[in-house]
């Protein structure tokens, strides 16, 4: 069974009313993706039609030829240099798919299973793959009618691209393996006769063409930088909640001062503290009695705007690069050429999601110790652990352990993947990326700052209720009132699990940001 990914996005959520996509008619998005992932329907354009036929009549050329051509009349990897008879070509596709799926660990998610398929269904469609248009409709039809490959998680080193969980995707397409469909996990050839639908016979280079690229990485990068940048602005809100229950100062978030240092995270970081707080009473009480905050108030702007850039900077890799053709060979049908390169190198993906998963940990590092400002009675002014009667009761005490916990994972995972190579295929393949191994640690890192973030709120709205009868500001105040609308104040010890468990709940359909939002107009 496909595993529900913690950071798997919420059905609809952010993305837009459910759509069909046209592939090869408009670049696809990383919104795109998240959207086929929930469930959107795809179709292929009569553009792609085209380029595929036409580059599709080249292979057929180079296949009945006698001169070898790599992945078409030859076998694959350190074997290339072994010709293939013609009447060996289909044997050779199948047998690529089948020695290459060798995946182990638990399923994709059925989200990043079906942004998989929508990604290597758009590189088919970009014309240089040289496959047969049915492959590709074949592909789609997968999508649109909900068979979903059972493709473990782990075995791709990021080059040749993520060939096993390639290789796992491809073999619904032929009848074998494992599939999903409606929630249950059958023999791909039965869920194909379950939706009508039958296996395909690779012909020339289409086994290779289904598994050289970077599509598994891409399709968890995807998404997990879709949620990292909805946790770029919970950071902010939980900054903000937390900066009024301690009674902090907005002096920080001057915009003179985020203009004498133009990062653009910075200034938009700041921009939303000022919006979530205007006009605060609990703010504005304070600026009598300090001078300073503590840095993980203060620096909120330069920390939490750092990790914006950084989500800049991957947003722009990740929609060139699933708009890319990432094949090998190369089908150029104008010159009538086929080349061998290598676009199926990960590294771009893995330096991109290296820096984010450092980018992403360290929302959840500075929520953290804004935590403990909150709990530690000697920094908040509060009751210890934020609870009355502290002594018998234990507050909040070890949700900040929790948090700490995830924060330690979150910095051993932050270790980037992309420095290390492993030659494969007796060193033809001597040089990888490790970008799929990048892509799962990200993943992680996005889950675990999300529940750090989840504690903060939970800390600083109970931080808040301390500080009545002053006012928050607008946005502060539409968060905290959301986040109470399923989790009571904590007068007495109770399950602390099940709050976390609610208030994870709530984020995730985007409750807390859409009445903060609501309440300043938009936060960037």
């Amino acid at each position: 069974m496909h595993r529900k990914a913690i950071d798997e996005p919420e059905p609809g959520f952010l993305y837009g009313p459910p759509m069909s996509i046209a592939l090869g008619a408009t670049p696809l998005t990383l919104e795109s993706v998240a959207q086929v992932a929930d469930g959107d329907k795809v179709a292929l354009s009569s553009d792609a039609r085209q380029r595929m036929q036409a580059s599709r009549a080249v292979v057929e050329r180079k296949a009945a030829g006698t001169a070898p051509v790599y992945g078409v009349t030859t076998g694959f990897g350190a074997l290339a240099e072994i010709k293939v008879p013609p009447d060996q070509l289909r044997a050779l596709q199948r047998n690529l798919i089948l020695s290459h799926a060798a995946g182990v660990g638990r399923p994709l998610s059925r989200a990043e299973t079906r942004a998989m398929m929508l990604l290597r269904a758009q590189v088919l469609s970009e014309g240089y793959s040289g496959v047969r248009v049915q492959v590709a409709e074949l592909l789609i039809e997968l999508l649109n009618r909900g068979v979903h490959p059972v493709i473990p998680e782990k075995g791709s080193v990021g080059a040749s691209g993520d060939l096993a969980p390639l290789a796992h995707l491809t073999l619904t397409m032929i009848g074998e393996g494992d599939a999903e469909l409606e929630g249950r996990v059958m023999p791909a050839r039965e869920a194909l006769q379950q939706v009508g639908l039958a296996p395909v016979v690779l012909e020339a280079k289409e086994g290779l063409s289904l598994v050289n690229g970077t599509q598994c990485m891409a399709a968890l990068g995807s998404l997990a930088i879709l949620t990292a940048e909805r946790c770029c602005k919970v950071a902010d809100i939980a900054g903000a909640m937390t900066l009024e229950g301690l009674a902090g100062l907005a002096s920080a978030f001057d915009p003179r001062i985020q203009a004498a240092r133009p990062h653009p995270g910075q200034a938009l970081c700041a921009e939303n503290l000022r919006r979530l707080t205007r006009g605060s009473n609990m703010l504005s009480a304070s600026q009598a009695k300090k001078t300073q905050d503590c840095y993980s108030l203060r620096c909120m702007p330069q920390v939490h705007g750092a990790t914006r850039d950084a989500l800049a900077y991957a947003r722009q890799v990740f929609e060139r690069e699933i708009n890319s053709a990432t094949d090998n060979p190369l089908v150029f049908a104008a010159e009538d050429e086929i080349i061998s390169g290598g676009n199926f190198h990960g590294q771009p993906l893995a330096l991109a999601l290296d820096f984010v998963a450092i980018a992403v940990a360290e929302l959840a590092n500075i929520s953290e110790r804004r935590v403990e400002q909150l709990v530690n009675p000697s920094l908040s002014g509060l009751p210890p652990f934020l609870v009355p009667e502290s002594g018998i009761h234990s507050g909040y005490m070890i949700a900040q352990v929790t948090a700490a916990s995830l924060v330690n994972e979150n910095k051993v995972l932050a270790t980037p993947a992309s420095v290390d190579s492993i030659p494969g295929s007796a060193s033809r393949e001597d040089h990888v990326s490790m970008g799929m191994t990048s892509a799962r640690k990200l993943r992680e890192i996005v889950g675990n700052t999300r529940v750090v973030l989840a504690v903060e709120m939970l800390c600083a709205a109970q931080a808040m209720d301390f500080r009545a009868p002053l006012t928050a500001g607008p946005g502060t105040t539409a968060a905290h009132k959301a986040l109470r609308a399923v989790i009571p104040h904590m007068d007495a010890d109770r399950l602390m699990a099940r709050d976390l468990e609610a208030v994870l709940a709530v984020e995730q359909r985007g409750d807390i940001l859409r009445a903060a939002e609501a309440a300043v107009d938009r936060l960037n």
